[in-house]
């Protein structure tokens, strides 16, 4: 959600300005108004000439101005934004918090040459909607906030731009996001699906991406895991417009194949959306980390060590960490003192029920490092060993023993006469066909990562045909690189 991850952009922008003011004492420092008035006068040029990206780039900044936001602010901007006698001035400036003993910032620090937009544009309207909501919830003013996300999702039901369809999706995200603030999720569920259906109609893919992403989480929020996967299954599909919304769908997709038992399709998921997912944004690869490591512990993986030791994840990995060496010993007794001793942590990460299936396959290790161990042992050591707590310890160790052998989790024959398990000599792994399958995984790997990256390249139209000249090649060098970073910051933009 909007929480998980800072903008780099507007921090980078903010150190600009910090460096150039250093540098330059006589140069004025630009107030956040002016930064606001820059940000609308970009988006009425993008609007004016249909280009999305340019809207997209401009509103980056908006999250990190508004920490540094105070109600003056919000009012002298909604004064140069939105005509007075508009139903939104009258609307927002209502919300907007009053500040008494003082009046409103007079922009003395901006430069010389004056910001001018043009009014009743509906996008800077969008705009003056998502500052006023970012600003009260920054605030804690909740219930003016649900009221800001409410008119501003009515006003949005009337347009059918796509240059709104970039603001349109920041404000779904934070309608979405106070409603959970304040355990109302439930109310807006219906919202929701009519929003996804008019953004269909409208052919808007990249709102289509972000509501159903919403309501995945709202579907999930509840626990509602058999209604989040008929949605996901009927909704349209088409190709990821948005990286971050795309790593989004993955995590929630591993999270409803986990709870159906379909572990390895839950298992790639949820490593892709780690992958894909940008540097800043920790809490999401966090959480992502923490449900495949529970999913590789489920298909009987042991999860490698350098995953613990990520750069800022060591200490909220510390009871998976701790859970994993428990499953790795096969000591029942461990795992049921880690999961107790961790059990508010594994309650707040919602994966109680899936350590509760781990049970399973501690007893399952433990029994295969008994049968590696000895090749003849009775029932109740096994059991001792195992440390079962059952009324019949022997009667629930043949049982699993029988299921062990079943599953083709050891190599064993019981001898129900004398109750023993009898271990079969172990037999070298390199005449089977494991290392061929291990070695076919990888290679499946990295021949669907290749084929992404093949996808994923872009060719200027006929480059077959023409023989550029040394400088067309110059300019076309320089626009690839203006892209690709166009493109590095999309990737980091508002996770």
């Amino acid at each position: 959600m909007p929480e998980d991850v800072e903008m780099n952009d507007s921090q980078t922008q903010t150190a600009a300005a910090a460096s150039s003011s250093s540098s330059d004492p006589a140069a004025p420092v630009a107030s956040t108004l002016h930064h606001l008035k820059e940000i609308a006068s970009a988006i009425e040029a993008g609007s004016l000439s249909k280009e999305v990206r340019r809207i997209s780039r401009a509103v980056r900044p908006t999250v990190a101005l508004c920490r540094r936001l105070t109600a003056r602010d919000v009012a002298a901007f909604l004064a140069f934004a939105l005509p007075p006698s508009s139903d939104a001035f009258a609307r927002l400036s209502a919300l907007v918090p009053k500040e008494d003993g003082s009046e409103m910032d007079v922009d003395t620090s901006a430069p010389a040459t004056q910001v001018s937009i043009k009014h009743g544009l509906p996008e800077i309207e969008i705009y003056c909607y998502l500052l006023v909501l970012i600003f009260l919830i920054d605030h804690k003013k909740y219930d003016e906030a649900k009221a800001c996300a409410s008119a501003s999702i009515a006003r949005l039901k009337n347009l059918n731009r796509r240059t709104v369809d970039v603001l349109a999706c920041r404000l779904y995200s934070y309608y979405s996001y106070v409603h959970e603030l304040t355990n109302t999720l439930s109310e807006i569920r219906g919202i929701l699906l009519a929003l996804h259906r008019m953004a269909t109609l409208h052919r808007d893919e990249l709102g289509q991406e972000t509501l159903l992403n919403l309501l995945l989480r709202n579907y999930l929020h509840y626990n509602l895991y058999d209604q989040a996967e008929k949605l996901r299954s009927k909704a349209p599909r088409f190709e990821a417009h948005s990286n971050q919304q795309f790593c989004r769908y993955l995590f929630y997709l591993g999270k409803i194949r986990t709870i159906q038992l379909e572990y390895t399709d839950a298992k790639e998921s949820l490593l892709q959306a780690a992958r894909k997912a940008p540097t800043t944004a920790q809490g999401f690869r966090i959480q992502c980390n923490k449900w495949a490591i529970i999913v590789r512990l489920l298909l009987g993986e042991m999860p490698e060590r350098t995953v613990f030791m990520q750069k800022g994840m060591k200490v909220a990995l510390t009871p998976y960490f701790e859970l994993t060496n428990a499953v790795r010993v096969g000591d029942l007794e461990l795992f049921r003192a880690v999961a107790d001793k961790f059990s508010s942590t594994f309650s707040a990460d919602r994966t109680c029920n899936l350590i509760v299936r781990l049970r399973h396959n501690v007893i399952r290790t433990g029994l295969r490092n008994i049968s590696i161990s000895y090749s003849r042992i009775s029932l109740t050591d096994i059991a001792k060993k195992l440390r079962l707590d059952s009324v019949n310890p022997v009667a629930d160790a043949e049982s699993i023993v029988a299921k062990a052998i079943r599953d083709g989790a050891i190599d064993a024959t019981i001898d129900h006469a004398n109750g023993w398990m009898v271990s079969k000599e172990t037999g070298d792994v390199y005449s089977t066909n494991e290392p061929q399958i291990a070695f076919n995984s990888r290679i499946a790997f990295c021949l669907n990562m290749h084929n992404e990256a093949v996808k994923a390249l872009r060719f200027p139209p006929n480059s077959h045909k023409e023989k550029e000249s040394a400088e067309k090649r110059r300019e076309r060098l320089q626009q690839e690189e203006e892209l690709a970073k166009h493109m590095a910051e999309e990737d980091d933009d508002d996770f």
